[in-house]
Order: structure tokens, then sequence, then C-alpha cells
């Protein structure tokens, strides 16, 4: 898609041009993401659906300033992602992005609401005991708030990995198929929660999933072969 196609849309809080990445191979050159081209509007929910292997958590990767792209651009809630340092990245993120992975990333010697509070620590912000426990409380797990990881199923793993990525009210939540380390009873659980809070604290969801029940409650879905958008 030519870069004259970008959205130059102001409400647009995720925006690509001609992004591409490029890894070395024994074989050569492997272009793993391929000249996307996108905008996602501020409050959008987004699936990036495809096969194993298409590039999707790649994609994912870039957007959110994990990586860096070979070639392209890209901007993040106003800024351009691809200008800045690895240090002002990580500050962007701090400020503006949430993250929910298939595999939990809780800090096994933190309790629960200590797991909530560390991003609000982080960003310096004040009342961060009282502002995770309410989050806590929002996924049904303020009775476990002292209980530390191995004490909790995978499920409740998963609810407090959701109320860590949404306690900063953060402007995009990136979700790495987020139920796919669960049961499918406990995944459809935690996808009622993702959609509910999503939907209360009115933040951008991108969603990189398998399941065709979770992408379908997306407002959109972007499809991926290849490394390009299809």
């Amino acid at each position: 898609m030519p870069s004259a196609q970008v959205q130059n849309n102001r409400d647009s809080v995720l925006k690509a041009d001609s992004l591409t990445k490029e890894v070395s191979s024994p074989e050569g050159p492997l272009t793993i993401v391929r000249r996307v081209t996108l905008s996602i509007a501020a409050g959008e929910s987004v699936a990036i659906v495809g096969e194993s292997g298409a590039g999707k958590s790649t994609l994912l990767a870039l957007l959110a300033g994990l990586d860096t792209p070979t070639s392209g651009t890209a901007w993040l809630a106003g800024a351009e992602l691809t200008s800045l340092d690895e240090d002002g990245r990580a500050r962007l993120r701090a400020q503006r992005v949430g993250f929910v992975f298939q595999s939990f990333h809780l800090v096994p010697s933190l309790t629960a609401i200590e797991n909530v509070m560390l991003p609000l620590e982080l960003a310096g912000l004040r009342d961060a005991g009282s502002t995770a426990l309410e989050t806590l409380a929002r996924v049904g797990l303020a009775p476990r708030a002292r209980h530390y990881p191995r004490q909790l199923s995978g499920g409740e793993q998963q609810r407090v990995a959701l109320a860590r990525a949404f306690v900063t009210r953060p402007a995009v939540l990136f979700a790495d198929e987020p139920t796919g380390n669960l049961d499918a009873a406990t995944g459809e659980r935690i996808g009622e929660l993702l959609f509910e809070l999503n939907a209360a604290y009115g933040t951008t969801l991108v969603l990189v999933t398998h399941e065709p029940n979770l992408a379908q409650r997306c407002q959109r879905l972007l499809r991926m072969s290849a490394g390009a958008l299809v």
C-alpha cells in the first residue's frame, strides 16, 4: 500500500508507513514484516490474525516499540517511534502502553498486588496500593491480592497480568495470544475480561490471536501472510 494512503487522522493512536523488518539467516536476508501500512484510531479494537510465522508478533513488537524496523516509520500516541532511542521508547511505553502476553510474565517474588503496583511505582504515581487493589477487584482477585504467582492458577495469573496492563490506563494495550496458555473455559473468561476492561477504560486494543471467537469480537480484523497485510 503506498505511503500516501496512510490515514492522516489526528485521532489515530497507532500508524505505520511501509514498516519492514528483515533479519539475517543462513540462506540470506529474511523479511519477517513486509511494507506494512496501517492506521488505528483511538479506542479501536483490532485483531491481527494469520498462520504461525506470518509475522504477527513481530509486527506487534514494532508497533509497540519493543523492536526497531529495518525500514519504514511507526507512530505511537503521536510520537515517532522510529526517531526515538531505546530509552525514549521505554519511557513512551511506560507512559502510554500496556502489555498482556501468552506467558504471564509476573514477577515471582512479588505478590499479586505488588505485581500490579509495579508499573504505577515505576511511573512515580501516587496511591499505587489503592489503585492496584481497585484494579485487582475489577478482575475478581481482591481476595488473592497477597498471594504469590506460584499460589495462583494460570487463569488467575493472567487476570493479574490484565490488571497490571490496565492499571495505568494505557492509551494502547497490546495483547499477544493472551489466552494461548489457558484451557477453553478459562480462556473465554479472560477474553470477556479483556473486552470489559477495554470498554471501561476506552483503551485502544491490538490483539494477536489464533482464537476466531476472540478475533471476531474486535471491531476490525487485519490478516497477515508472509509478513504482509492481505
